[in-house]
């Protein structure tokens, strides 16, 4: 099963393996902190969507098809996940405020339309 969760949430035996999936580091979390198999830049928005995104809700729609698109061409950043997914729970660690309209939210329903 996969999950999603903020990666200023403590971490519980539930979550299975947690992957960081976010392009830049969380403020405030100490590397050594913060319990994750892997963090995965490479899955995440490129810089370029990111910053035209900006947490703009307006540009929520749009940002789903330019992420979906980058995901679509980019399978080698997403298929560790797919796979630890196989063998058990795995959590998705992001930082984002906005718990209902950030990246995080968006991988997991890519990567559950590709088990």
């Amino acid at each position: 099963m996969l999950k999603t969760k903020r990666v200023y949430e403590s971490a519980e035996a539930s979550d299975g393996t947690r992957f960081l999936v976010d392009r830049l580091w969380p403020r405030g979390i100490k590397k050594e902190k913060l319990k994750m198999e892997a963090w995965l830049k490479d899955v995440a928005p490129s810089p370029e969507l990111r910053k035209w995104f900006a947490h703009d809700l307006g540009k929520w729609q749009e940002f789903q098809q330019r992420y979906r698109a980058e995901l679509e061409s980019n399978s080698d950043a997403w298929k560790p996940i797919l796979e630890a997914a196989k063998q058990g729970d795995v959590t998705l660690l992001y930082s984002a405020r906005d718990t209902e309209h950030n990246s995080a939210i968006l991988l997991k329903a890519f990567l559950e339309e590709h088990m």
